[in-house]
C-alpha cells in the first residue's frame, strides 16, 4: 500500500523558516514525481515544488523561488520542502503526493494519484 505522511509544520513568525518532511512507504523509491502543494482557507489547491527522479525540480509558483527548496533522501525515501524568509501568505495545509504512473512534474496535480493527509503551517506577521 503506497503510503505518503507530511510533517513539521506548525506555527512560525513572519521570516522564519521550517522544514517540512514527506515520508513515503510501499513502492520503489527510482521513478517517482513528488510534488508539494498547499492549499489556504477559501482558495483552490496551489502547486509549490515538485521532484522527479527524472526531469529534476519543477518551481509551480514564482512567489515561493528564492525562499523554499525540495530535495530527496532515497535511502530514508523521504522529500523534503525547506521553506525560509516565510510569509504570512504562505499560511495553508501543506500536502505531498506522488505520481508513479509517469514521473513526472508536469504542470499541474491531475496525476498524481497518491496523497498524503497533509500538515498545517501558519505564518504569523
Amino acid at each position: 500500500e503506497v503510503q505518503l505522511v507530511e510533517s513539521g509544520g506548525g506555527m512560525v513568525e513572519a521570516g522564519g523558516s521550517l522544514r517540512l518532511s514527506c515520508a513515503t512507504s510501499g513502492f520503489r523509491f527510482d521513478d517517482y514525481a513528488i510534488g508539494w502543494f498547499r492549499q489556504a482557507p477559501g482558495k483552490e489547491r496551489e502547486g509549490v515544488l515538485c521532484i522527479s527522479s527524472l526531469d529534476g525540480v519543477t518551481y509551480y509558483t514564482d512567489s515561493v523561488k528564492g525562499r523554499f527548496t525540495i530535495s530527496s533522501d532515497n535511502a530514508k525515501k523521504t522529500v523534503y520542502l525547506q521553506m525560509n524568509s516565510l510569509k504570512s501568505e504562505d499560511t495553508a495545509v501543506y500536502s505531498c503526493a506522488a505520481d508513479l504512473v509517469l514521473p513526472y512534474c508536469g504542470t499541474s496535480d491531475a496525476n498524481f494519484g497518491y496523497w498524503g493527509r497533509g500538515t498545517q503551517v501558519t505564518v504569523s506577521s
